[in-house]
């Protein structure tokens, strides 16, 4: 139990700086979606972040991985941290370089044609070479357990970010380059800050056998990143490129184009960031805790339990958010006086009880990597979560067409929930945990049918909020239920 508090103790404080964060930059949704923009400028943004998450992927060539494998031997960390931070540096100039001299091909795709957008794609390379150079030393704060200065400098970032993007937009004026200038800024002044932070590591040597040992063990990392980005950012340009202008007509109104659809979905996809933001501030902590305990004899019995608490948590989250979604969306921002999502957003909010369901599964693919990092066999990661993109490439190609925004966020669940079950099994056999994934199901089932029955509760209970507040109760308690410990070793 001892073990299980440091976790949480970590996962809080990383929770802290990431919700934080997540709340200040939540600002900006209601900044973008309140008439500042139009549905299709917010479209042109999304596109834009989805080719910065694929982008980024590739720029880290899984040193992130790779540093926090080799830097917990602490004799060896600066020659570690000195040789991926500068092997970084070349390689990520490398391909800034040839990302300029493929601008011409690459513009198009996300409708940057025009002159007075053509700025975001410099500065998008801006912002994924700076965001290149702080991985490591946020890797370093992390594994030596500096989790306060780690969340101060994430939330410092995301304040520059958001207050620069309400100067330049409501103070000057700016239209949607506001938003990728106050990124490039704000990732400037991180690296800036954690370069000065982390001086002291630069005194080591550089170690080629590191460097090769180090990308040996992080490059299969780049398409398994690739993978996940596909299933979180290709939906877009399926939405804005294979959804028919008559398709559109016929599921959502006539007055709309696909590249409006592009910004609805991206704004109601926003709304499970709250299951996103679990996960994320769980892997913070988990990967270096696993680490960490995997010499002790008792750790697959603390994995297991990690996992059973974990969807705890995720259920009662899922339920939250799924239950009260529409009156999420309605609260109001007294700044700009209006609501966390604007009103022309809402169409696209049937979706977020299939996102949240998406990265409920996201989150069991974190638990289940523990064995695959301590036994070194990256090499099974690729294939599965290329595996992933298959099938999330599949279902878009064969539902858009039909359902649109709900096909793509059909097509995001069928690939988490398949790579999550496919790690499961090839974790087991190489580090076996005996995880009760039983019970996982068992919340997932009880969370689907809370929500899904809660409408018919509204026949026989007065009041919205009374019947989500029960069927909330209710679903807690079987979650409680069925995490209760057993004799199950």
């Amino acid at each position: 139990m001892k073990k299980l508090k440091e976790l949480l103790s970590d996962t809080l404080v990383y929770g802290i700086s990431s919700v934080l964060a997540r709340f200040i930059g939540y600002l900006l949704v209601p900044l973008h979606t309140s008439g500042v923009f139009e549905t299709s400028e917010y479209g042109i943004v999304s596109l834009v972040y989805a080719g910065l998450a694929f982008l980024n992927v590739i720029f880290t060539f899984g040193m992130e991985s790779a540093y926090l494998r080799y830097a917990k031997d602490r004799d060896l960390a600066k020659d570690v941290f000195k040789t991926l931070q500068t092997g970084l540096a070349g390689l990520s100039s490398i391909l800034v370089l040839l990302l300029i001299l493929a601008a011409p091909f690459l513009m198009p795709t996300m409708n940057l044609e025009a002159s007075g957008n053509q700025n975001l794609y410099w500065m998008m390379l801006g912002i994924l070479w700076f965001d290149t150079m702080v991985l490591i030393p946020f890797a370093e704060l992390r594994l030596v357990q500096r989790q306060w200065l780690f969340a101060i400098i994430k939330t410092g970032n995301i304040l520059i970010n958001v207050g620069l993007q309400f100067y330049l937009i409501l103070g000057l004026n700016w239209g949607i380059q506001a938003v990728f200038f106050a990124s490039l800024v704000a990732s400037g002044l991180t690296a800036v800050v954690l370069w000065i932070v982390t001086a002291d590591m630069f005194s080591g040597s550089w170690d080629t056998p590191v460097l090769r040992k180090a990308l040996w063990f992080g490059l299969p990392f780049v398409p398994a990143g690739l993978g996940f980005v596909i299933n979180e950012t290709l939906d877009r340009f399926f939405l804005g490129n294979y959804l028919s202008q008559s398709t559109v007509a016929k599921l959502y109104s006539a007055d709309l184009i696909p590249a409006d659809i592009v910004g609805i979905y991206s704004a109601s996809y926003k709304v499970s960031v709250f299951m996103l933001l679990l996960v994320q501030m769980f892997r913070m902590a988990w990967q270096p805790f696993f680490l960490r305990e995997s010499d002790d004899p008792e750790a697959p019995k603390t994995y297991r339990d990690v996992f059973r608490y974990f969807n705890v948590v995720a259920a009662i989250c899922f339920l939250v958010v799924a239950l009260f979604v529409q009156q999420i969306v309605q609260i109001r921002v007294p700044l700009l006086d209006a609501y966390l999502v604007g009103e022309e957003y809402w169409m696209g909010l049937h979706i977020v009880p299939v996102l949240l369901g998406a990265y409920w599964f996201h989150g069991w693919y974190m638990n289940f990597s523990a064995g695959i990092f301590i036994e070194e066999k990256t090499k099974v990661l690729p294939v599965i979560t290329l595996i992933g993109a298959g099938v999330t490439i599949a279902v878009n190609l064969v539902l858009i067409p039909y359902y649109g925004m709900m096909g793509s966020a059909v097509a995001t669940l069928v690939s988490y929930a398949a790579m999550a079950l496919l790690l499961y099994y090839q974790s087991i056999k190489i580090y076996p945990v005996n995880y009760q994934i039983h019970r996982a199901f068992g919340m997932m089932l009880l969370a689907v049918l809370c929500w899904y029955f809660q409408p018919y509760l509204t026949y026989w209970i007065p009041g919205e909020w009374m019947s989500r507040t029960i069927m909330l109760i209710i679903g807690i308690a079987g979650f409680l239920w069925l995490s209760r410990p057993t004799g199950e070793k």
